[in-house]
């Protein structure tokens, strides 16, 4: 069928994603589409970008405050600390994109609504997840987990 609309490099997984081991990512397929109404230029595209990092790294703050085991919390610090980085690249684009000189701080005052990676919110991830807040793996899943919702997100 692919190959007599044009397809030349098909590959056929036997037995279908029903048999696939893998991760895979979870949800609608038009989960977290609504962030997006298609008529985003470069500018609001990446401050979307940078609100979804921030609502991440907030979640990962509360945690590390929410936790009691000590590795837990610093975890959850570091991967805050990782969200940081990810905004600082995400402003570094935006500024060489536009060629506006922009601080972190009013790039953050102009994010309109709270949003996490991956269109969830983190009570959504939460209850997907339920990861065992004193597991370091558990935590360590949920954040890649979290990672590959936004991949698929942004491919989408």
């Amino acid at each position: 069928m692919l190959k007599g609309k044009g397809f030349s490099d098909i590959y056929n997984l036997a037995g279908g994603i029903r048999d696939w081991k893998s991760p895979v990512a979870v949800g609608t397929p038009d989960q977290g589409l609504d962030l997006f109404d298609g008529s985003e230029g470069l500018e609001e595209t990446l401050l979307i970008g940078f609100a979804l990092e921030q609502g991440l790294r907030e979640f990962y703050l509360s945690m590390s405050s929410e936790v009691e085991q000590d590795d837990v919390a610093e975890l959850f610090s570091t991967l805050a600390e990782v969200e940081v980085r990810h905004q600082e690249q995400l402003l570094k684009q935006y500024q060489k994109m536009t060629g506006k000189s922009i601080s972190i701080e009013e790039f953050i005052s102009q994010i309109v609504q709270p949003m996490m990676e991956g269109g969830m919110s983190t009570a959504e991830y939460l209850s997907r997840y339920q990861p065992d807040l004193s597991s370091v793996s558990d935590i360590l899943s949920l954040a890649l987990s979290i990672e590959a919702q936004a991949l698929d997100l942004y491919q989408r």
